[in-house]
């Protein structure tokens, strides 16, 4: 982290962590929006209660059968479309990031997916 608080902090220009903050941030706007606790979405999903809060408090990042498992029980895609984005130097915001909303830069390429 280059600085702020996870999950909207400024992040190294590494694929995977950026990839990391933003399942950490939809997973947090999905379960404010569905008005779920760790607790309740752990009942739901199978997934253990604990491992949701690391991976919202950015302590692990979740692998992929646990991402598969909340979004089912979401009914919500966590995985962001991180193909087109442009990875930055280090401090730089994203090419195209908006931490309020899932956007598409001018150039077309798609910004990490967040939440607002």
């Amino acid at each position: 982290m280059v600085g702020g608080e996870w999950p909207h902090a400024m992040m190294e220009p590494h694929r995977g962590a950026l990839v990391a903050q933003a399942i950490a941030r939809k997973l947090a706007q999905a379960m404010f929006d569905q008005g779920l606790s760790a607790n309740a979405l752990a009942r739901r999903s199978g997934v253990n209660r604990q491992v949701i809060t690391n991976v919202l408090n950015g302590t692990v990042w979740a692998d992929t059968l646990t991402v598969i498992d909340l979004e089912g029980a979401l009914g919500v895609i966590l995985w962001p479309d991180h193909v087109q984005w442009r990875i930055p130097a280090a401090g730089e915001a994203p090419e195209g990031y908006n931490d309020e909303a899932e956007g598409t830069s001018a150039a077309g390429s798609s910004a990490p997916d967040s939440v607002g």
